[in-house]
């Protein structure tokens, strides 16, 4: 069985569009999910909300709960590469938690999320995605590329708990850490999958390229977005099971 997770009402409709989902979820706390399935294979479903402690909670009770095989995260991130137009899907191949650290002499320093930060070696680099989560996704970009109008890349996303409206703090993430997007839940998921040894998909299509304007075209294209992120999900699902 494979869980997935989605924050935002739009996400949520695009994935239900595509899925083949019971009408009503089941109620835990503040989280909704919903049975599936796609093609034969059993799925959840969970609407996680916005944030990593929503994406942690949401995720550690899919594994718990539900005993997912596998996690896949869906939905929108804002850009941080000019080059990289909206629309662009993003496969996560590089991913994590870059709000997390020390503060010391009034100098923030971010350190690998979950482990204590005194005397930890400075985030510089993303850590890569486990090699079937790359293979799978590889496989995908082939599958996929020539049905979204819209350019597929694999990257690196960093998360935190901001929305980034900072045109000089998109430049000095993009320059740190070499990323492509950022979120506010992907890399939360990632250290509870991590934890609980299981793989995880991250499949984000840039609504916005995060600064000082992204407030206002992230409402124009978050649907758009959340739509491409979807069809991937499918596609996604489908090779698995082969």
């Amino acid at each position: 069985m494979y869980g997935l997770l989605c924050a935002t009402p739009e996400e949520l409709a695009a994935l239900r569009a595509r899925l083949h989902l019971d009408p009503k979820p089941e109620v835990h706390g503040p989280t909704r999910v919903w049975r599936g399935r796609h093609d034969g294979e059993e799925l959840v479903l969970a609407q996680m909300g916005i944030g990593k402690v929503n994406a942690a909670a949401a995720a550690t009770l899919l594994l718990a709960l539900f005993e997912v095989e596998a996690l896949i995260c869906s939905g929108v991130a804002g850009g941080l590469s000019p080059d990289l137009p909206v629309g662009t899907v993003l496969l996560a191949e590089r991913l994590a938690i870059h709000d997390y650290g020390r503060v010391a002499g009034r100098r923030f320093t971010p350190t690998a999320s979950g482990k204590i930060p005194i005397g930890a070696s400075e985030l510089t680099a993303l850590p890569d995605v486990r090699p079937e989560v790359a293979v799978a996704f590889a496989r995908l970009e082939a599958v996929v590329a020539g049905k979204l109008g819209h350019p597929l890349r694999r990257g690196g996303i960093v998360t935190a708990d901001y929305f980034l409206n900072c045109a000089e703090t998109r430049d000095e993430l993009r320059a740190r850490f070499a990323a492509d997007a950022i979120d506010m839940e992907s890399g939360a998921i990632a250290q509870v999958a991590e934890a609980w040894d299981r793989p995880l998909y991250v499949i984000r299509t840039l609504s916005d390229l995060a600064g000082e304007e992204s407030h206002v075209t992230y409402g124009q294209m978050a649907l758009m977005a959340a739509s491409n992120s979807a069809l991937c999900v499918a596609e996604l699902l489908a090779i698995l099971k082969s």
